[in-house]
């Protein structure tokens, strides 16, 4: 049985494994529970992560929006 690092599952998740590749990876997790369960952790991840929105705090965005107003009027030489 061939040993899949976590980099292996997470090319097979994005699609990124080639043709050998994804028929090993398949060929394994169909005989691995513990491959499975791994994969069901990374596909949850990925999940997550996809669901993530992060925005700037409104301080920050304040603090661009005045320094833009500050060097608007100043040209450079």
């Amino acid at each position: 049985m061939t040993n899949f690092t976590p980099e292996d599952l997470l090319l097979y998740l994005y699609k990124e494994t080639d043709l050998h590749q994804t028929t090993a990876i398949e060929a394994a997790l169909e005989k691995d529970w513990t491959l499975r369960e791994k994969m069901a952790v990374l596909k949850a991840s990925m999940y997550r992560l996809d669901k993530i929105t992060e925005t700037p705090r409104t301080a920050v965005v304040l603090n661009v929006l005045n320094y833009a107003r500050e060097t608007a009027g100043q040209t450079v030489q």
